[in-house]
């Protein structure tokens, strides 16, 4: 890598810490691109203390999480995963529920007030230009607004297009590595999620334009559409799923009103052969969530489909997908953001995809009522389609009396009694 007099020179990640100071806000770069040796280099500097730290879904080693970096380190969730799921339930770090579309404005108006960026990077080209890689989301927001940005530099990171680019000389220090980024692989379908895959493959048209996340489910799904055509993807988050229908021809984004020609992401997380597909390939681009998953444009997107889970749904049609109870699981994340969008494109459908029970059978997903302190993440005004492996429902349009009905038919057989009963009791149950 040649430096030039306007570019920061290669540090060691003790080095790049020296640029921080106690008290400072920073944002951690997220998702397959968490700057893993920032963060251990951030934890073991004794001189740090008192920062708050905003991230989104964070993978790998997360030092800071622990109960001892945590009384120096304060975490703020904007979207959770595993590693802070206890740190915010025993009270040792905070989470922020927002839409994912709205996660950039606040570094850019300055509602939260960034005094460092730490991110990783793919290596620079001939013009001197890094890119955010696999993930571009809040991190693009992040990096401009920011007044210090440092950066790790990984080799095996991806180059990819859209609105990724950091010139070297954004950058207040750097360290280089080389190392392969975290992956997820695929998990070996179930027969439940054979199933609900079937249901939605059934919804989806030719032509139509998919938002598929990552997880069982959406793989379910991406395999039974290997007989449709001209299919596009706009989506939050890009998984292995997608890799296959494009190389096939299934996905082709040619009737896309909004990048047309071109599979629109904001960040991924899948195996190395998602992270191939999207070094250097100029059909696959990268932009903020705030663009990515801004309902104005989302909406002008003919048969827009958009795909989302839920842990919880009530009889009225109430999506829990971000809570157990009043334990964080996750984050709001990008849902209301599609389910609104495709609701309102023409030919569009929302979806709830979710199996009927949990805890191995033992727990029905369709609930009388919602867990006390769980977060109602898409209202019941606007929940469409509902689907488990029972079947597949539309409450738009239903009234109370009818959605309780349709849910119940599609619950498993075990807790059908229970919840018709409780339909009973509120008077919304017809013989």
């Amino acid at each position: 890598m040649t430096m030039s007099q306007n570019h920061p020179a290669s540090v060691t990640v003790t080095e790049a810490m020296q640029s921080l100071r106690s008290g400072m806000s920073l944002f951690i770069h997220g998702a397959a691109a968490t700057p893993t040796e920032l963060l251990e280099a951030l934890v073991q500097n004794p001189d740090l203390e008192g920062m708050r730290l905003f991230h989104l879904h964070l993978d790998g080693n997360i030092p800071f999480a622990t109960v001892e970096a945590s009384r120096r380190f304060h975490s703020t969730s904007l979207f959770t995963g595993a590693a802070l799921r206890n740190p915010i339930a025993e009270g040792r770090a905070d989470y922020v529920p927002v839409f994912l579309s709205d996660i950039p404005a606040l570094f850019l108006n300055g509602r939260i007030r960034l005094d460092a960026a730490l991110v990783q990077l793919s290596p620079p080209d001939r013009h001197g230009y890094c890119s955010l890689g696999t993930s571009v989301d809040a991190a693009r927001a992040a990096v401009d607004t920011a007044p210090l940005v440092i950066a790790q530099i990984n080799a095996q990171m991806p180059r990819t297009h859209g609105n990724t680019a950091v010139p070297l000389s954004r950058l207040t220090r750097l360290v280089t590595i080389d190392r392969p980024l975290p992956e997820h692989p695929s998990t070996t379908e179930t027969a439940v999620e054979a199933r609900i895959g079937e249901l939605i493959a059934d919804l989806i048209e030719d032509r139509s334009c998919l938002q598929l996340g990552i997880g069982s489910i959406p793989d379910a799904v991406a395999r039974r559409l290997k007989n449709k055509t001209d299919l596009g993807i706009h989506t939050e988050m890009l998984s292995d799923g997608v890799v296959e229908l494009s190389e096939s021809g299934v996905i082709t984004n040619r009737f896309k009103s909004i990048h047309p020609g071109r599979t629109v992401t904001s960040f991924v997380n899948g195996t190395k052969r998602l992270y191939d597909f999207i070094d250097d390939n100029p059909l696959v681009e990268f932009h903020s969530c705030d663009r990515t998953n801004d309902v104005s444009l989302i909406r002008k997107i003919d048969r827009m489909v958009a795909i989302n889970s839920a842990i919880q749904i009530d009889l009225t049609g109430q999506i829990c997908a971000d809570s157990i109870g009043h334990r964080i699981y996750s984050g709001i994340g990008g849902q209301m953001d599609f389910m609104r969008g495709a609701a309102v494109s023409h030919g569009g459908r929302p979806i709830i995809a979710v199996p009927s029970t949990a805890a191995g059978g033992t727990v029905s997903r369709i609930v009388a009522e919602l867990n006390p302190g769980a977060g109602v993440v898409t209202t019941r005004g606007h929940v469409h389609w509902v689907v488990t492996e029972y079947g597949a429902v539309n409450l738009h349009g239903c009234s109370l009396r009818e959605r309780g009905q349709l849910l119940v038919s599609i619950a498993h057989p075990d807790f059908r009694a229970e919840l018709q009963e409780t339909l009973r009791g509120l008077k919304r149950f017809i013989l």
